[in-house]
């Protein structure tokens, strides 16, 4: 049997560190834990990282990396969510909007406007839950070859009152988050 969470809001805690290990411990052992491993990209890894830990168990996270952009040809900065993860058997409990969160409001401190994020479409819906908008036009992001379509769908937020995205063709200048 597993231990439910409580109706109260979980404890979101800044980790500092976030490993293979730790990622093992939320999603287990799998080839491909987020079910994108066919988009054939290379991911940066995360600088700050959030988790809820349960009973001593690491059982969500969400990590943040500030990136440049080009939007409508003029760089700026967002700051990337990413490596988003919650154990399967916890899934549905509100965990993802208590990581996600917690990061968001960590990064309306880092200075850009805008948080950025990669997701399957089959998650687009929890994102909208949250506040997130899909973009709705190709994103260009930097690969060891060159520069792809991010084959993901993009979303972002405001990290900023009255924030809006600028209009203009989008170009990840580094690796995805």
């Amino acid at each position: 049997m597993t231990d439910r969470l409580s109706s109260a809001s979980p404890t979101v805690v800044r980790l500092t560190e976030y490993t293979k290990t730790e990622q093992i411990e939320i999603l287990g052992d799998s080839a491909d834990p987020f079910g994108v491993a066919d988009a054939g990209l290379t991911w940066l890894p995360k600088e700050d990282h959030f988790g809820v830990r349960q009973e001593g168990r690491l059982v969500a996270h969400a990590g943040l990396l500030r990136l440049p952009v080009l939007i409508g040809g003029v760089g700026t900065q967002v700051v990337g969510v990413g490596g988003v993860a919650v154990a399967p058997d916890l899934r549905g409990q509100g965990l993802a909007r208590s990581v996600v969160s917690a990061a968001l409001e960590h990064a309306r401190t880092m200075g850009p406007q805008h948080g950025l994020l990669f997701c399957r479409p089959p998650l687009v819906s929890l994102y909208e839950r949250l506040g997130w908008r899909t973009l709705e036009q190709d994103v260009q992001v930097d690969q060891p070859d060159g520069p792809v379509i991010m084959p993901l769908r993009t979303m972002w937020t405001p990290l900023r009152d009255g924030a809006s995205w600028p209009a203009g063709a989008v170009r990840l200048l580094s690796f995805p988050m």
